[in-house]
């Protein structure tokens, strides 16, 4: 049986799950379901990457420890994967302990082959990327002080001992693996841009930090940290058993190694395809066969960006859409290996035309009149005239012919094209229906046998597209497939096994609509309210000189008091004065219906009626324990609508800790309503 090893990156656990974790994590789902259920021997390894100075500082900022501060981001990508139906067979992190010994068995084994020795390195770091940059990888920065291109943030000059990589020691040998691995980069483009940076020269690497403390100790030097990508790095090969028993050991890593496909985002690229094999053939081992950069989601055209608006949130996306439908839109819309655009107009669009109005329109219009015009059994093909017959036939060619393009195009990764191929089928099945009106021919009783042919012809296709989509489509194809009267699982039985005329005389299920047709404008607005609520719980801060001292709290449609940062856009008293304090008191507080983050207060701020406000907090604070408690109002600030509801000022709130966490400002002392804060 042949094998199939797919990974993902480990994700960095200093932020939190978005679409582009998601993207990658699917795509890889949908390819090994398409490998298994061809019968290979299949692996899908994805997981966290938890070492690493960024993570703790981001601990440090939440006032955590770290392991702790890991766990609770862990727990959310894991969440989140499951609400989407990924099916990964081992997640991995860093953090394990069969993953630190394999990685310490990794260093022996590159030192031992002479390729790592000390010495002592400064240049600039940057804390995102969690390495030294060279000079064409930033820009100038204020002070000469160099930024980086990526992360957009200034680096920090770093001098310390440290044991270092011979990787320009390596540089033509990785040359010579390219040109003759010409399917380890993919696609061209970045194999182009990969190779052109290899041949302008490469730099011994720096390999450990004394500075850093929450990693994996070099072996026999404890005072010394593994540099996080030789450790994060590592981790495709130490989960399936390099340099530990726990994960099968030597026998499991021959079964698998090398990798069939690593998927990377462009952003990574170059640790996967100079580092890792640099580091792999250090060791003696060979690199895996293909690392695919993926290109990024745009919205309208832009770089996603808080800033902007045009974040899709996966908390909006899993309420609106079903998992299904995303990864649909996700293979169909980007070509991979390109930038692509993520829109919810978009997404509705595919999903009403090529799902409800395609596949669901075919299973629907075919099975119901099964149900209606032959008692809910699937016929035997009738003895029709020849032209009937021709054009049964020609459906039969084309549905076998997508299932050629379809696994041509899927193998070379061009998902969208794979899914094309199918989608034009289904409209070849959908012309001959229309073509052959088998609602006229049900009229007629000497029309019987066409109209059998006709329907068992469209029962044959849907069979088909139905087995063919199962890796694409998996809730949804299960479904049809049950409804067609069949059982097991779909997703297990190879396409190629499929014979046309095959399908018994037996009746089919209840009849019910795959995908449902969306009211674009329904939902669109629903989510516009949703945004809207978000924006409001993630307001930027607002300064609040000589305030009482608060219970500083963190995210909500609440004005925030967050930790001060360098580069402070001052105001001056006059501004300040525009911005109308005042001391509240909530007199009734209650969960808005549908909105898992918002509560409604009423609160007294001295006037003749309290006022209706909003706030994003409901995740942190229970609405009972509120009632009568004093908190700082923006009274001045424009009303706003969240989810139907008028909010008639803004609670003020500090931002704590990495996570954001709302803790509501208040007062040691008694005040009065509706008194001024100055």
């Amino acid at each position: 049986m042949n094998k199939f090893y797919v990974t993902t990156p480990i994700y960095y656990v200093n932020s939190r799950p978005h679409l582009g974790h998601l993207y990658t994590t699917l795509v890889a789902d949908t390819v090994i379901n398409f490998k298994r259920q061809r019968r290979f021997d299949t692996f899908f390894l994805t997981g966290t990457d938890e070492h690493g100075q960024n993570i703790e500082r981001a601990a440090e900022k939440a006032g955590v420890d770290v392991k702790q501060h890991v766990d609770g981001i862990v727990a959310e990508f894991q969440q989140i994967f499951s609400e989407f139906k990924v099916g990964f067979d081992h997640w991995i992190r860093t953090t394990d302990d069969y993953h630190k010994r394999g990685v310490s068995a990794l260093w022996r084994r590159v030192k031992k082959n002479g390729f790592i020795y000390k010495g002592q390195y400064e240049g600039w770091y940057c804390v995102g990327c969690n390495g030294f940059l060279s000079e064409d990888e930033t820009i100038a920065g204020p002070d000469d002080i160099p930024i980086c291109k990526i992360h957009e943030r200034p680096l920090e000059r770093l001098a310390e001992e440290s044991y270092f990589f011979k990787l320009s020691a390596l540089q033509q040998t990785l040359l010579d693996y390219y040109e003759s691995h010409p399917e380890f980069i993919r696609p061209e483009s970045r194999r182009n841009e990969v190779m052109s940076f290899v041949r302008g020269g490469l730099n011994d690497l720096s390999v450990s930090r004394v500075s850093v403390k929450w990693g994996i100790p070099v072996p026999d030097d404890p005072a010394h940290t593994m540099y996080v990508w030789f450790d994060a790095l590592s981790n495709y090969i130490t989960a399936i058993g390099y340099g530990n028993e726990d994960r099968g050991g030597e026998a499991q890593f021959n079964k698998y190694w090398p990798a069939d496909l690593q998927l990377v985002g462009k952003d990574i690229l170059r640790f996967h395809t100079v580092y890792w094999p640099a580091f792999l053939l250090a060791a003696g081992l060979e690199p895996p066969k293909t690392v695919y950069a993926h290109g990024m989601w745009l919205s309208g055209g832009r770089k996603m960006s808080k800033s902007l608006g045009n974040v899709i949130d996966l908390s909006i996306l899993r309420r609106h859409f079903t998992p299904d439908a995303i990864r649909y839109f996700c293979l169909r819309e980007m070509v991979f290996g390109q930038d692509g655009d993520f829109t919810y107009e978009a997404l509705l669009d595919r999903v009403n035309a090529d799902l409800a109005g395609g596949l669901g329109n075919l299973s629907s219009r075919t099975l119901t009149m099964i149900q209606r015009y032959c008692d809910g059994r699937i016929p035997a093909p009738g003895n029709a005239g020849d032209d009937l017959v021709g054009q049964a036939d020609d459906v039969r060619r084309a549905v076998a012919q997508a299932l050629v393009d379809f696994d041509r195009e899927f193998n070379l990764y061009n998902f969208s094209r794979a899914i094309e191929a199918v989608w034009t089928a289904i409209q070849r099945v959908d012309k001959f229906i229309s073509d052959a009106k088998p609602w006229d021919l049900a009229k007629k009783p000497d029309l019987r046998e066409a109209l059998n042919l006709v329907l068992h012809t469209a029962v044959q296709a849907l069979r088909h597209f139905t087995v063919i989509l199962a890796p694409v489509l998996p809730e949804s194809t299960q479904a049809i497939w049950e409804q067609m009267g069949e059982s097991g699982q779909v997703r297990e039985l190879p396409p190629a096994q499929l014979e046309w005329g095959e399908i018994p005389d037996q009746s089919i299920a209840e009849v019910k609509p795959i995908f449902p047709r969306l009211d674009k404008a329904k939902v669109m607005d629903e989510i516009k309210q949703e945004e809207e609520a978000k924006t409001a719980e993630l307001a930027p801060a607002q300064p609040v000189a000589d305030a009482p001292t608060a219970e500083l709290p963190a995210r909500m449609p609440v004005a925030m008091v967050e930790e001060p940062a360098p580069g402070i856009a001052y105001i001056s008293i006059d501004d300040f004065a525009k911005v109308e304090l005042r001391v509240g008191e909530i007199k009734t507080a209650e969960r808005v219906p549908k909105a898992d983050k918002l509560l409604c207060f009423t609160v007294d701020l001295g006037e003749p009626a309290p006022r209706q406000i909003l706030a994003g907090i409901a995740q942190y604070y229970e609405p009972e324990k509120l009632i009568g408690r004093k908190v700082i109002v923006v009274a001045n600030l424009a009303p706003r609508k969240l989810r139907g509801l008028e909010s008639q000022g803004m609670i003020l709130a500090a931002s704590v800790g990495d996570e954001g966490r709302p803790v509501l400002a208040g007062f040691l002392e008694d005040v009065p309503n509706g008194v001024k804060l100055r």
